[in-house]
């Protein structure tokens, strides 16, 4: 990190953000070597991260080709503005960038935890019932294994 005084050092705030944010950007290799980044909802759980998906389609491609991924979190905390020069604008944020590697999650227990730990985070005063097995059958659960993981704020 280039400027050392904007890096997160502590891991708890890090592990908190990814809880609190609601969307990440999970970016892939695509078949003509360019990124491709796509948002998506996560959840951060036993020191992974975790998301569903089809079965199919440009994600899942991407990873069965090349598993290493880049996975991106922020959170906002206002915009500064300027009384005297553009230079003293800017906008305040809080951010974790992964590393990592992801893969089709096939045990049941997993996936299945997985999406309790999803459903958990985004509804979490329940109500949401069972997980259907036909439409179990047509999720795929994707872990990303992180291999680093940083942070960075610029806070006001």
């Amino acid at each position: 990190m280039r400027v050392r005084k904007k890096e997160i050092r502590d891991t708890s705030v890090i592990a908190g953000l990814l809880r609190e944010s609601a969307v990440g950007r999970l970016g892939t290799i695509g078949p003509d070597g360019h990124p491709m980044i796509k948002p998506l909802n996560f959840v951060y759980l036993n020191g992974h991260i975790y998301f569903h998906s089809a079965r199919e389609g440009e994600k899942i491609e991407d990873i069965r080709r090349d598993s290493r991924v880049c996975f991106e979190v922020d959170l906002p905390m206002g915009y500064v503005k300027s009384t005297s020069s553009p230079c003293k604008a800017g906008y305040r944020y809080r951010s974790v960038i992964i590393r990592g590697r992801a893969s089709i999650v096939e045990e049941r227990e997993e996936r299945l935890a997985a999406l309790k730990g999803l459903m958990e985070k985004y509804q979490p005063e329940g109500g949401y019932g069972g997980f259907p097995e036909e439409k179990l059958a047509l999720t795929a659960i994707v872990r990303i294994g992180i291999d680093e993981m940083s942070g960075k704020e610029d806070p006001p």
